[in-house]
This record gives C-alpha cells, sequence and structure tokens, in this order.
C-alpha cells in the first residue's frame, strides 16, 4: 500500500497517515466518503454529523463506491485495546493546535496591525500575473465541473439525465453563492481584517455545502483554497502597489530636493563671478589710483587699505566660485542633518537625514512648515563627500530603534544624543552636537499653559 492519507479504521471521523509499512501518530479530519450511486430519490439517506465542508453521511448507507478524492482503504491496523481512547487525544490535539494558530495569528495582527504576508513578489506585476493564474484556475474548475463534487448519482423520474441537470443547476447556485460572499470579502479586504475574511470566506464555504447537502453536493477543498488565495493575492498586490507608490513619491521627492541643490549651486557660482568680476575691476582702479596719488601720506594709507580689502574680497569671491564649482562636481556630496522636535514627537526622538543645499538650514525651515506645530531644533549639521553613505551607516545603526518600522523613509529614530554621536564617530569621524533643545515655542507654550 503506497503511503498516504487514509480512513482511520478505528475513528471513522478521522483520517490516519500510512507510512507504507504501518500507521503512524498523524491524524487529521476525514474527507467526505464516497457514496455508490445506484437509483435514489430525492431524500434516499438520513443527514449525519458534519465535517468541515459536507455532513457526513450515516454507517447504515450504501457501501462505498471508487472516489477520485479518496484513496482506497488500506488493510486494518493491528487492534490495541487504548487505541480509541488515542485517536480520541489526537483528534482533540489537533483542534487544539489549529485553534493555537488562528489565536496566535489574530494576536500578532492585533499587536503589529498587519499579517504576516505569505507571498513574497518583488513587484505588483508579479502580484498580478499570479492572481492572473488564479483566477484561470477558478475559471478552468468552474468549466470542467470540478469546483463542485456529487458523490451520488442521481435519478429524477426515473432519469438520469434529468438528475444530472439538477445537480448541475444546484452546483450553480451554490457557486454563485459562494463566489458572491468571496467577492464581498475580497473587495474589503485590509491589512487589519485578513483573518475575520478568511474566517468569512471558511464559513460561507461551510453554510453553502450545507444547503446542498440533501442533494450530496459540495464545494471543493481545491476550489475553497483558490479563493483563500485570491484573499491574500489581493491584499498584498494592494499592499505592494502602495508601497510602490510611496517609493515613487519619495523619488520624486529626492528629484526636487537635487533640483534644489543645483539651481542653488548654480546661483552661487554665477554671484561669486559677478562678484569677482565687480572685485576685480574695484580693486585694479584703486591700485591705478594709489600708482597714481600724490596725495598726503594718510590718504595714500586709506588706498592702500582699500587696495587690501579689494583683495580679500576678491579672494572670497574666487573662494566661494570654487566652493560652486566643487560642490557642483561632487555629486554625493551635503550635509547630514540631526534634529529634534519636542513640542511635536516628544523627548528622545531625532530625526536623522541629508541635504545637498548650499545653506542645509534652508531645508531644516522647509521641514518646520505647516506640517509641524513647532519648529525643529538642529543637533548636528555634518557636511560629508558620501552624504548619501554616511546618512544610510546611521539608518543601518539604529534600524531597530525606529520610530515606524513599516516606512523607513520615515526618518525618526528613538535613540539619545550620546549613541548619536558614537555613531557618527564610527562612520565619519569627530563631531560636536548641541545636547540641548531650545524648543523655545513649545516651551513658551506650556509657560501659558501654566500660568
Amino acid at each position: 500500500m503506497a503511503p498516504g492519507w487514509y480512513p482511520d479504521p478505528h475513528n471513522p471521523s478521522l483520517q490516519r497517515w500510512w507510512d507504507g509499512r504501518a500507521w503512524s501518530q498523524h491524524t487529521q479530519p476525514a474527507a467526505p466518503p464516497s457514496w455508490r450511486g445506484g437509483v435514489q430519490q430525492m431524500p434516499a439517506f438520513q443527514p449525519a454529523a458534519p465535517n468541515p465542508f459536507l455532513p457526513q453521511p450515516s454507517p447504515a448507507a450504501a457501501p462505498p463506491a471508487s472516489n477520485p478524492f479518496v484513496p482506497p482503504t488500506p488493510p486494518p491496523a493491528p487492534s490495541h485495546p487504548l487505541q480509541p481512547e488515542i485517536a480520541s487525544a489526537e483528534a482533540r490535539l489537533a483542534a487544539l493546535r489549529r485553534e493555537l494558530d488562528s489565536v496566535e495569528e489574530a494576536l500578532e495582527i492585533q499587536s503589529f496591525g498587519f499579517y504576516r504576508p505569505k507571498y513574497g513578489f518583488a513587484t505588483s506585476s508579479e502580484y498580478a500575473a499570479r492572481l492572473d493564474v488564479i483566477r484561470a484556475q477558478q475559471k478552468a474548475m468552474v468549466k470542467n465541473g470540478t469546483a463542485t463534487y456529487c458523490d451520488t448519482k442521481w435519478h429524477v423520474g426515473g432519469s438520469a439525465a434529468d438528475g444530472k441537470k439538477m445537480i448541475e443547476r444546484m452546483s450553480k447556485l451554490m457557486l454563485r453563492a459562494f463566489n458572491g460572499e468571496c467577492d464581498a470579502a475580497i473587495a474589503k479586504v485590509r491589512y487589519d481584517n485578513v483573518t475575520k475574511l478568511e474566517q468569512r470566506v471558511t464559513k460561507s464555504c461551510e453554510e453553502v455545502n450545507k444547503l446542498g447537502h440533501s442533494n450530496r453536493v459540495m464545494i471543493t477543498m481545491p476550489y475553497y483554497q483558490l479563493k483563500l488565495q485570491e484573499l491574500h493575492l489581493v491584499h498584498e498586490h494592494r499592499e505592494k502597489l502602495q508601497a510602490e507608490k510611496d517609493e515613487q513619491k519619495r523619488i520624486r521627492e529626492e528629484m526636487r530636493e537635487e533640483e534644489k541643490a543645483r539651481d542653488e549651486i548654480e546661483r552661487a557660482k554665477a554671484q561669486a563671478e559677478r562678484d569677482e568680476a565687480a572685485k576685480q575691476k574695484a580693486l585694479e582702479k584703486a591700485r591705478e589710483d594709489l600708482a597714481a596719488s600724490i596725495a598726503t601720506e594718510k590718504q595714500h594709507e586709506k588706498l592702500e587699505a582699500l587696495v587690501s580689502r579689494l583683495e580679500n574680497e576678491l579672494k572670497d569671491a574666487l573662494d566661494r566660485k570654487a566652493k560652486a564649482i566643487a560642490r557642483a562636481q561632487l555629486t554625493k556630496s551635503g550635509y547630514v542633518y540631526v534634529l529634534s522636535n519636542i513640542g511635536s514627537f516628544g523627548e528622545g526622538v531625532f530625526k536623522i537625514g541629508l541635504t545637498r543645499r548650499l545653506d542645509p538650514y534652508e531645508r531644516v525651515d522647509e521641514l518646520g512648515d505647516a506640517s509641524v506645530p513647532f519648529g525643529f531644533d538642529v543637533h548636528a549639521i555634518i557636511y560629508a563627500e558620501d552624504a548619501p553613505g554616511l546618512e544610510n551607516a546611521l539608518h543601518r545603526e539604529f534600524a531597530e530603534r525606529r520610530v515606524n518600522r513599516v516606512n523607513v523613509r520615515k526618518e525618526y529614530f528613538r535613540v539619545t544624543l550620546d549613541e548619536i554621536k558614537v555613531a557618527v564617530q564610527k562612520h565619519h569621524g569627530l563631531v560636536t552636537l548641541v545636547l540641548d533643545a531650545e524648543a523655545e515655542e513649545w516651551r513658551k507654550t506650556q509657560a501659558m499653559l501654566t500660568a
């Protein structure tokens, strides 16, 4: 006898695993047993205790016929005086394990706000392709008649053809009811109700199968499982679509920030060139005046001081021009900032991000716009030739301390300034941090509230 699941010889409500040589201790609820066709009239049998999807017939029914869903009965296992008690205990243990799994998943969802994904596709298009496959399989099962199953050959008025038509109509009504319930569940699936809707689909299948019990018609397990897969895939597909939208939004924001930085660098370069030309012209004139001057010693000293000042201003303009050119060439250079906002996020929460602006405080001012009630306090502005590398290193260092574990683009961390200082020194070098947050507006607000 080949290994597989077979009816338990001591407990008809269970199936037991036959490993090819002996019975194992593993059991599961029995699949619906097969019935011999024959000529039967509508209420030809008595209902019995239900299994998960279809009530089981009484032992007094006709002997079973061949069934593609139930393997033939293997040789009886050796009898054991405690076998019924063992089988009952194993069935109870299996039921308790299923209940425990359900409770654990519900607690996980309640604690973390989202269910554990069952698929790991990298893109939404992969989810969409898999959904197409699942739905095509469902359509194929409906078309070839394997979405439902009837274990009895009915005759209506002595006609087998009419009996077959009756079962086909019943199957169609059952599928319409079940598919409608599944579509309604799938339409409203969210991260916080997946388990609840799984239970709804299962309950719907059980109820529909009860309606078909009198005609011995049932929704098959493979079709039911495809509906559950569709539920999971639709949920994860929507989540992936949202994640891709968020990523596209982040990329657009980075592109806008890069464009602002380039414009700022170009303006700074153009202004430095204008200042250079103006200072160079003024310096040349001052030198000419100094050379041609026959003024008094005091006037001569003033001209020398003017020449010296203009030389320094020209040097400053050249330095600013060189800095702008260098920043334009160093595409990864920029500033990593460490900010806090006690009034908005509380103590011990810091934002660690980067900007390529020549004036990083412009970016800080933008962050403190109308989206938060109070402005940000600056604890550090760190220039780095590889600013993205430093930012990523700090984010990895504090990955377990993120305030938002789902959206990694939210750059807020629950850490201390001492920990940030150690991490910056590890990945960049010495840095000076402003330890105290001024939080002026927030502190004034608190004073007004307590006055």
